[in-house]
């Protein structure tokens, strides 16, 4: 049997425009290698952010029309998708990301760890989130979290096989981003998948973004890598690989003994 598959989505996003958004992730998807198992597209995919009133305009229903759009989108293409949007959950706004199995199930998870004016507008999540994809076990983090040990190491507690991460990294901090996804990987043991958004911010202040969406071994190196092109990254995640390094540095599991 062949490896899972794994799409890194990379692309720009139009800040507060949950319409053209829909329709660039439905494009993206509809576009995608004949197999892929599992479609990564980056953080604020549907909406985009602003940190003022415009983004409870732009904020999505977990129930919306949007959300079920993609669903569709991604199962005309046989794959599951991890999107991000500022959710409207009634009670606050959310950065949140929504799994889209491919037996129609959901799951989601929100940012745990916000980023400058992401405070002045959004809660902040309380749990993380793990989930059976076709890869593994899969669990999720957004952008900044990537920046604390202690979320990786409660997934490592988790037995978790791979890790996902939507961002929207500035381009002038780019060697971080690219540091962090490999010491993620290397310090839980685990296939790493980041998929940053590139272009520029289309509101408020000017802001380059990343891109530079990668795939990394559970060893620590990159096994591929974009620059700031509007395209897909497409790699598998050989079980075999994560089995083999896994057994090489023992420590997976230990703490679960």
């Amino acid at each position: 049997m062949s490896a899972p598959t794994v799409a890194a989505c990379q692309h720009a996003i139009a800040d507060c425009d949950p319409a053209a958004n829909v329709a660039t992730v439905r494009t993206r998807l509809a576009g995608l290698a004949d197999r892929v198992d599992v479609a990564v597209f980056p953080e604020y995919a549907l909406t985009g952010f602003v940190a003022d009133d415009r983004v409870s305009d732009a904020a999505l229903a977990r129930d919306g029309a949007e959300l079920a759009t993609i669903a569709d989108a991604a199962e005309r293409a046989e794959t599951a998708a991890l999107v991000g949007f500022v959710e409207d959950a009634g009670d606050g706004l959310y950065n949140t990301l929504g799994y889209l199995g491919r037996d129609g199930e959901r799951s989601y998870y929100r940012k745990r760890h916000l980023w400058g004016d992401e405070t002045d507008v959004l809660d902040a999540g309380d749990r993380r989130t793990v989930v059976e994809t076709p890869v593994g076990r899969t669990a999720f983090l957004t952008c900044y979290d990537l920046n604390f040990v202690r979320e990786s190491a409660a997934l490592v507690d988790a037995d978790v096989d791979a890790l996902f991460v939507p961002g929207a990294w500035p381009a002038v901090h780019a060697s971080n981003w690219d540091l962090l996804l490999r010491a993620r990987a290397l310090d839980g043991v685990r296939w790493v998948v980041g998929c940053g958004r590139t272009g520029a911010r289309t509101l408020g202040d000017p802001c380059e973004y990343a891109g530079r969406s990668a795939v990394v071994r559970p060893d620590g190196t990159v096994r591929a890598r974009l620059g700031r092109d509007e395209r897909d990254l497409v790699a598998p995640l050989d079980p075999a690989i994560l089995a083999e390094q896994r057994a090489l540095v023992g420590s997976v599991g230990e703490s679960r003994e």
